[in-house]
């Protein structure tokens, strides 16, 4: 049997055997049987509590090591990596060059002609003017493209976000010609907010808070927040001129079918379904089609906007009843600073809404980022990305912008037209600029209709039913978040379901802290190798001892889960042990290689189990325990209270020692 190599926490010994066992075996006596050598847990140079809390603090905020590239520089060479960090355009603008420019200006021209139209019809969704929408597509991402680090992403206000806001807006506002200003105020106040909190979280280094939003319940609320949307145009898309106030499909499809007979205009459903037929055939041929012809569905909401307000012009369909725009204002975005609330009641309001708007649209536009960045092999500092939508945010807000992020769909297009870097924002934003300044009044016959069949054929890429459907093959509790969170929106309001989608979230953590698994271990025969008995079911459990793993680290919250899970096990093993005539358990081994961390109340714990064990003649031993789990340990005098003998390198150490007699 050839000599086992430890893999645990080297010593001084352990290499000297681990050179012998080399030198024997490159001998010339190297095909002889060498014996099974066991090796002591080894302990961790000790830290003091200032290394640690270092050490801890490093791994928490700095894993990434933000500063590395300025080390052993120069100070111009550090003043200019500085101003780099701050602003990504400053590095890659020294090797930009006309291949770039030709991608991203086909890219900028490409998801204008998407933007302008979705920017009217989103600025609708949230309550606002026409122009706010247009607004925030030219401010936010030219700050975007000088700070931001994703090379894919288009900025701009998104249906979730602008849905969200409007709602949580009208909940504290009534939205009439009488309170517009003071809505539009507290529009500002909380896209102002907004920003601050996705700077404090990029500058903070506090990005992993958003991963607290699980991926199944992001799906979720995705989903339902775009069957919510869906269902709120067809107050445009029919011509209802009353319709609830309220989001919930209840309230909705029954202030929509109770209008059916007076409020419904037939030539504003004709418009809006013929254009709403026409869009979704052009999502067809994007999908079905070459990728030659993606710009096929990016350039068909523009055209619908065209044809429509044409027809509505030459018709004068306004007379009949069919809605328009009517009026948007030329010119680029006046200031608002002066309009933000930093005194008063409604600043508490707006800070409340900002927060909410600010973390969803931060969730929304690092979802992108990385998919993205994972598709084109790049690198994604997300803190920067924090700090880089929170300061476009705080910027618009002062420039008559309301919350602007990265859009799924202008993403998409952006993407698949060839965009090099985050230039093509700029290109983008220039075109809506000429667009403020020259063409929006063409905009004043545009139909209502359109805007509402624009934003139905957007948001219903965001329901992914094959998301949904490897959800539920993956895990059934992340399954459940996923539909709180989606049946929340759908039948309460927006605000619900996302604190469903949290509360979920929150609770399978606390699930999984409080309640780890545990796992019975048996020998694959032929190796020295122990699995759980359920996986393997070839696995042999070894006659007198019982092989327990604990999958978790052991703290105050599931320390004393652990304990009587433990003695359940040795109790549910009594009985089939009497029944198979096999001797009864003299050792207890706990596999801990899985348990990362411990604490006093983890400890404790394993006192009490050890005491328990005592009274039933069993013997604690502990195999493989981790660095920090070893220190606690020994600080805690742990092994002289079941002796420093009974911790093993490996369970096969253990084994080797406690069951002798046993063939390995």
């Amino acid at each position: 049997m050839s000599k086992r190599i430890s893999d645990g926490d080297g010593v001084g010994k352990e290499k000297e055997a681990v050179a012998e066992a080399d030198r024997i075996s490159s001998g010339p006596s190297s095909n002889r049987a060498l014996p099974y050598v066991a090796h002591q847990v080894g302990l961790p140079p000790k830290q003091s509590l200032f290394q640690e809390f270092t050490a801890r603090v490093k791994e928490t905020f700095f894993a990434d090591q933000p500063l590395r590239s300025f080390k052993d520089q120069s100070k111009s060479k550090k003043f200019r990596l500085g101003v780099e960090a701050l602003f990504p355009i400053f590095s890659w603008a020294r090797d930009y060059n006309l291949t770039k420019l030709r991608g991203d200006a086909i890219a900028g021209l490409t998801i204008a002609s998407l933007c302008i139209p979705q920017d009217i019809g989103y600025a609708k969704l949230a309550g606002l003017p026409a122009e706010n929408g247009l607004y925030s597509s030219f401010v936010p991402p030219l700050i975007y493209a000088f700070m931001g680090s994703s090379r894919d992403i288009a900025i701009g206000p998104v249906a979730v976000v602008s849905l969200l806001l409007g709602t949580m807006l009208q909940a504290e506002i009534e939205l009439n010609a009488k309170n517009l200003v003071e809505y539009r105020r507290l529009a500002f106040t909380a896209t102002f907010f907004a920003g601050v909190t996705q700077v404090t979280l990029g500058f903070f280094r506090l990005g992993f808070l958003i991963d607290f939003l699980s991926h199944a319940a992001i799906i979720g609320f995705m989903g339902g927040a775009a069957i919510t949307i869906a269902l709120q145009q067809l107050k445009g898309l029919f011509g209802i001129k009353i319709f609830t106030k309220k989001t919930d499909i209840v309230s909705v499809l029954r202030s929509v079918f109770s209008s059916a007979h007076h409020g419904w205009n037939w030539e504003t459903i004709l418009i809006g379904v013929s254009f709403l037929a026409f869009l979704m055939f052009t999502k067809y041929i994007g999908k079905i089609k070459n990728k030659k012809y993606f710009w096929v569905p990016a350039i068909a909401p523009l055209i619908s906007v065209i044809l429509s307000t044409f027809f509505v012009f030459i018709t004068r369909a306004d007379k009949h009843g069919v809605a328009i725009v009517n009026h948007i204002r030329k010119g680029v975005n006046p200031p608002s600073a002066n309009q933000i609330y930093f005194t008063g009641e409604l600043v508490g309001k707006g800070f409340k809404i900002g927060v909410v708007a600010g973390m969803i649209a931060l969730t929304e536009a690092i979802a992108i980022g990385r998919t993205f960045a994972g598709m084109k092999d790049y690198q994604l500092d997300g803190n920067k990305e924090m700090v880089a939508l929170g300061t476009m945010n705080i910027v618009g807000s002062m420039t008559s912008c309301y919350v602007a992020t990265g859009s799924f769909s202008r993403s998409a297009v952006n993407y698949m037209a060839g965009c090099q870097t985050a230039a093509s924002n700029i290109v983008m934003s220039f075109v809506v600029l000429l667009t403020l300044i020259f063409i929006t009044p063409l905009f004043k016959y545009t139909p209502n209709a359109i805007l509402a069949s624009i934003i139905i054929s957007a948001v219903l890429g965001l329901i992914d039913i094959q998301a949904m459907k490897l959800v539920w093959k993956i895990d059934k509790l992340d399954f459940v978040a996923c539909m709180g969170a989606f049946f929340g929106v759908v039948f309460v309001s927006v605000e619900i379901g996302l604190l469903i989608a949290v509360s979920i979230s929150f609770a399978k953590i606390l699930l999984q802290v409080t309640r780890p698994r545990t796992a019975l271990l048996g020998k694959i025969p032929k190796t020295k190798v122990y699995r759980n008995i359920l996986q393997y079911p070839e696995a042999v459990q070894i006659p007198g001892v019982l092989i327990v793993r604990v999958d978790s680290a052991i703290y105050f919250s599931n320390s004393n889960y652990v304990k009587e899970r433990i003695l359940r096990w040795v109790t549910d093993e009594d009985p089939e042990l009497k029944q198979k005539c096999l001797p009864k358990i003299s050792y207890l081994i706990v596999e801990m290689s899985p348990v990362i961390d411990i604490d006093t109340s983890g400890i404790h714990a394993l006192e009490e189990l050890y005491r328990s064990l005592l009274k039933r003649d069993i013997q604690l031993a502990l195999a493989n325990p981790g660095t920090l789990v070893i220190d606690k340990i020994h600080a805690s005098k742990f092994p002289d209270l079941i002796g420093k003998d009974k911790i093993f390198l490996s369970v096969a150490d253990a084994i080797l020692t406690l069951a002798p007699n046993y063939e390995i």
